[in-house]
C-alpha cells in the first residue's frame, strides 16, 4: 500500500490510541464513564459500571462547585444510590403481589385489568376493555400474569437484566424506561391484536430492558453476545409461539426500549438531560396517538 507523503508510517497512526489524560505518554482505549476522558489502568477507578477517573471520584465531575453538583453519577446521569437495585426489586414484589391477588380474588380480578381492546366480558357482564375509556388496562396488564412459570420467567429476566441496568441508568431513568417499554408493548398490541383478545404479562417491559442493555454495553464496548443470544432465542420463541404469545407486545416494548436506552446512555453531556427527556416524551406521544387511533377505529 502506498504512504502519504512525508508519512513514513502510513495508516497506522490514524489509528493510535488517545493518551491518559494525567499520563500524556500512555496511549489506552478506556474512558471515564462521566467525563469521557481517556484514562489509564493506573488511573482508571472501577465504578458499578465501567470505569471513572480520579477527579469524578474525587468531586463527582471535577467542574461543579454546590453539593448536588458534586453527587456521584451514573453514566446516564443519574445518582450513584446505596442499593442500585431498590427499583428492581420494588417492580418484583409488585409482580408477584398482584399475582397473589390474582390467585386470592380469582379471574374476576385479571378481567378488571388485564389488556383488551373491547369485547363483552361474561364474568364482568359488560362490554371491557381501552376502547371504552379504561386506559389503565394499558399499564395494569404489565404486571399480571398467567401462571407461574410465567410469573417466574419474566422475574428471573426482571432480576438478571434490570439490576445492572438500575445501578447504570439510575433509580428514575430506569423506571421511566421500565414502564415507557410496558406501555409501548401495551399500546402496539391493542394497535394490531384483536379487540377480544386478552393480553398480559411484565414481557414488553422486559424486552425493552434487554434493549437498552444491548445499546448499553455496545456504548461500554463490552461483550454483547450473552444478552443478544437471550434476545434472539426469546424472540424465536415468541413467534415459533405467536398463538400463544403476544408478540405485539414484545415488539413494542423492545423498540421502546431500545429508543428509550440510547437517548439514556448516547448523549454528550451538555445534551444529556434535554434528549433524555425528549425521547421519553415521544415515546409516550406515539403510546397517546397509537391508543386513540385504535380506539377511534373501534368505536
Amino acid at each position: 500500500m502506498d504512504q502519504a507523503p512525508g508519512n513514513p508510517q502510513g495508516p497506522h497512526d490514524a489509528r493510535e490510541l488517545p493518551t491518559c489524560y494525567r499520563h500524556p505518554d500512555r496511549e489506552t482505549g478506556v474512558r471515564c464513564t462521566r467525563c469521557e476522558r481517556p484514562v489509564c489502568p493506573d488511573c482508571m477507578v472501577s465504578a458499578s459500571v465501567g470505569f471513572q477517573c480520579p477527579d469524578c471520584v474525587r468531586d463527582g465531575g471535577g467542574t461543579g462547585s454546590t453539593a448536588r453538583d458534586s453527587r456521584p453519577r451514573t453514566l446516564a446521569g443519574g445518582t450513584v444510590t446505596a442499593d442500585p437495585r431498590l427499583v428492581t426489586k420494588v417492580l418484583l414484589g409488585l409482580n408477584v403481589a398482584a399475582f397473589v391477588v390474582q390467585l386470592a380474588v380469582g379471574d374476576r380480578f385479571t378481567d378488571t385489568f388485564d389488556l383488551i381492546g373491547r369485547a363483552y366480558v361474561p364474568l364482568l357482564g359488560s362490554v371491557e376493555g381501552v376502547a371504552e375509556g379504561q386506559w389503565y388496562r394499558l399499564l395494569t396488564a404489565a404486571f399480571l400474569h398467567g401462571g407461574y412459570m410465567h410469573l417466574l420467567f419474566n422475574m428471573l429476566s426482571l432480576w438478571w437484566i434490570g439490576g445492572p441496568l438500575e445501578a447504570a441508568l439510575g433509580r428514575a431513568r430506569y423506571l421511566t424506561l421500565y414502564l415507557l417499554s410496558g406501555l409501548a408493548g401495551s399500546a402496539l398490541s391493542y394497535l394490531l391484536a384483536a379487540p377480544n383478545q386478552p393480553s398480559l404479562g411484565a414481557s414488553g417491559a422486559i424486552f425493552g430492558l434487554f434493549g437498552a442493555t444491548a445499546v448499553l454495553l455496545r456504548r461500554l464496548r463490552q461483550d454483547m453476545r450473552p444478552v443478544v443470544a437471550l434476545l434472539v432465542i426469546n424472540l424465536i420463541i415468541t413467534f415459533g409461539w405467536h398463538d400463544i404469545i403476544a408478540w405485539q407486545v414484545h415488539i413494542g416494548g423492545l423498540v421502546a426500549g431500545v429508543l428509550t436506552g440510547y437517548a439514556m446512555v448516547h448523549p454528550r453531556r451538555d445534551r444529556r438531560t434535554l434528549v433524555q427527556y425528549g425521547v421519553c416524551a415521544l415515546v409516550l406521544a406515539a403510546v397517546v396517538v397509537t391508543t386513540l387511533v385504535r380506539t377511534f377505529q373501534l368505536t
